[in-house]
């Protein structure tokens, strides 16, 4: 076949560059933005005069004709055309005739991928947001279902102070809110319109870029014909994204493994999100929170590898930016598969609020409240916290928890300790009394719920 470009070559690529140069095996998904971008570009070039009208409506016609055909299998790829861009106009010559050849009129390439590109990402943006809403819907639902189930909370996983189980899910989904915010705020930067930019130089033909972003739904133009071709901070902004979305879905992997080992015991995985040992008749193992938490590594090597092609290129494009794509559409798929059986995983999952409440009453949970408790009858911090660490300490010899000292050991400690110290550091109490904002007191946990459900359907 002989190559659109080749007007100024004597011999015929080899067979193994030919190979080699060819990414129609994988931006062949672009072909329904490459058309779009076409017609809306043949459109223009008839409306200002730059190709005959009758023409102009010629080669609209026949990519809307070659559009229903790629999609019915009527019309393929092939890989001596070497694109989806050459491909397209290739099929729609062999169709069209002279009148195929005038598509390309004031244009290139360059910038026809950039706006296949991000038009490619702009659609796929709503459906990624879709499925991280998805996921924070079922969380919502369980944490409604726990806003009085006791749990420990953890640092350095080591149990800290207690919480309720509905607070700790409301924490997921609020890093979830924030991977959407990132997600649209990228889609929001890149709402510019390429096309026009040619080359690199720009174009000597009457276009009209801002009727095109128009009929593409872009809000405005780029600004600069060197950085509409050489661009592509918009895909890695994207994956930056993603790979803070997989971060997050990487540690929720985590704890869900962690709390349905035996050793916690807070949870159990629903059978059909679970498999089976090939040995050992007694396992059941979290494989899908493990490969969620393995493919993190994936999206970030994805990252790293456009970070990586992107470095050191000069204005304006290099052929080295036909590798931005496999990336990003391998972490988008990526993204959204693990997303798409994480949610209902997650959904499944039989909590066992007696162990938890169990957990949350071993360990001194209540320490801090108890240090709490002398600070509001009049004792320093500092000096409460001595205190009480003293008594730990004590608790920790004997067996005992700070709640089964008699009140006569607890008055040698200090006189401030009165009977409503057990009250205070009683477990369901301790989380009830921190309602202030953020805190995982019902109520607080209940403003929460409310403005992620208006997030949700916003």
């Amino acid at each position: 076949m002989a190559k659109l470009w080749g007007g100024r070559f004597e011999k015929d690529t080899d067979a193994a560059v030919n190979s080699f140069n060819s990414s129609i095996a994988f931006d062949s998904r672009l072909y329904r933005e490459d058309i779009e971008g076409s017609i809306a570009h043949a459109a223009m070039l008839g409306e200002r005069g730059v190709i005959d009208a009758c023409e102009a409506k010629t080669l609209v016609s026949g990519l809307k004709q070659l559009l229903n055909d790629i999609e019915s299998g009527a019309a393929g790829f092939s890989e001596d055309a070497e694109d989806i861009h050459m491909n397209v106009e290739t099929l729609l010559t062999q169709r069209l005739g002279e009148t195929g050849k005038r598509l390309h009129t004031a244009r290139s390439r360059n910038d026809q991928v950039a706006l296949d590109f991000r038009l490619h990402i702009i659609r796929a943006i709503p459906g990624l947001i879709g499925n991280i809403k998805g996921l924070q819907r079922v969380l919502v639902e369980l944490a409604e279902k726990h806003l009085e189930t006791v749990m420990p909370g953890y640092t350095h996983l080591q149990r800290a102070q207690p919480i309720t189980l509905a607070h700790h899910l409301m924490a997921w989904c609020e890093m979830l809110r924030r991977d959407v915010t990132r997600l649209e705020d990228a889609r929001a930067r890149m709402d510019e319109l390429p096309l026009g930019a040619g080359a690199l130089a720009g174009t000597t033909y009457p276009i009209d870029r801002e009727g095109v972003a128009r009929e593409l739904k872009f809000s405005r133009v780029t600004y600069n014909s060197l950085d509409s071709v050489s661009d592509r901070d918009f895909a890695v902004e994207t994956l930056a994204a993603l790979a803070v979305v997989m971060t997050h879905l990487s540690r929720m992997a985590e704890e869900v493994i962690l709390w349905c080992s035996y050793e916690f015991g807070f949870a159990e995985l629903d059978d059909a999100y679970s498999t089976g040992s090939s040995i050992m008749p007694q396992k059941k193992n979290p494989d899908v929170a493990e490969l969620v938490r393995g493919k993190t590594g994936r999206v970030y090597g994805s990252l790293t590898a456009l970070l990586t092609v992107m470095k050191g290129l000069p204005l304006a494009y290099n052929k080295d930016m036909q590798e931005d794509k496999e990336p990003v559409f391998d972490a988008i798929d990526t993204v959204n598969m693990c997303l798409a059986v994480f949610a209902p995983m997650v959904q499944t999952l039989t909590f066992k609020p007696d162990v938890m409440y169990k957990a949350a009453s071993r360990g001194f949970l209540n320490a801090t409240d108890a240090a709490d408790y002398l600070v509001k009858k009049g004792m320093p911090f500092r000096d409460a916290y001595t205190v009480v660490g003293k008594l730990v300490n004590r608790c920790i010899k004997d067996g005992l928890t700070l709640e089964a000292l008699p009140p006569g050991e607890l008055r040698q400690a200090s006189e401030l300790f009165g009977g409503d110290f057990y009250d205070a550091v009683e477990l369901r109490n301790c989380v009830s009394r921190r309602g202030a904002g953020g805190g995982p007191a019902k109520e607080s946990v209940l403003l929460h719920i409310n403005a992620i459900k208006e997030f949700i359907e916003g």
